[in-house]
């Protein structure tokens, strides 16, 4: 597999309340990560001040609002290492998520991406609240995976057609080719609930993942149509 270098990316969009944190939780992994690159989806408050008050540690790109999911594809460019991470700004990694999952690629090499379990908790105007008893649940989302910088370029990059789920659709199309993961046991990323959470300003796009879900499932019928 060659060195195992992870670059960490960070897509941000008016998060200067919860970027610190984020970059944080990175910084302190039992596993260092290669490189953490931030990139602002062009924030009008003070997420670039934040990500910039980590000096060196971090390397800060700024574009115009394009979405996530350009930012993710952006971020993507510009890194160096051999293995990709994902982190939401509004979110925070467990301190070992990348020593975790670096060990079962080194004792699974055939592997493309390992992911994990996601436990929510809650932020308002009052404060955080972490519920140590809230739902643990399977962590089919961008930050709780670690893959193959190849195996990533495989699948290809995130679409940008698609305000909501362009993970998703990701996901379905590295099925569809046969990516290889493995979805850990453990909790590695806990989410934040907060009022400015992307499925809840996009709620009106919700109606894009059935028709992700439907793309999917046409390339699937198209697929195993050519092979009669």
């Amino acid at each position: 597999m060659g060195e195992p270098l992870v670059s960490v990316i960070i897509p941000v969009w008016n998060g200067e309340r919860f970027l610190a944190e984020a970059i944080e939780s990175v910084l302190k992994q039992t596993y260092a990560p290669y490189e953490v690159i931030i990139v602002d989806d062009g924030s009008t408050d003070g997420s670039a001040e934040v990500a910039k008050s980590f000096g060196a540690l971090v390397r800060y790109h700024i574009q115009g609002k394009k979405g996530a999911a350009t930012a993710r594809n952006h971020g993507v460019e510009l890194s160096r290492g051999n293995f990709i991470a994902f982190l939401d700004a509004d979110d925070i990694w467990v301190k070992d998520k990348l020593a975790r999952q670096m060990k079962i690629f080194l004792d699974h090499p055939e592997l493309d991406m390992v992911l994990g379990q996601v436990r929510q908790f809650y932020s308002s105007a009052s404060g955080v609240i972490f519920n140590e008893e809230s739902e643990i649940i399977p962590g089919y989302v961008p930050g709780t995976m670690l893959i193959k910088r190849a195996s990533f370029f495989r699948a290809g990059r995130f679409s940008t057609q698609w305000r909501v789920g362009e993970f998703i659709d990701w996901y379905l199309r590295a099925e569809e080719i046969g990516l290889k993961s493995f979805l850990l046991p453990h909790v590695v990323l806990m989410r934040r609930i907060h009022d400015a959470n992307m499925g809840i300003r996009e709620r009106t796009s919700r109606i894009d993942y059935v028709k992700i879900v439907k793309a999917s499932l046409d390339r699937r019928r198209k697929g195993a149509a050519e092979k009669k």
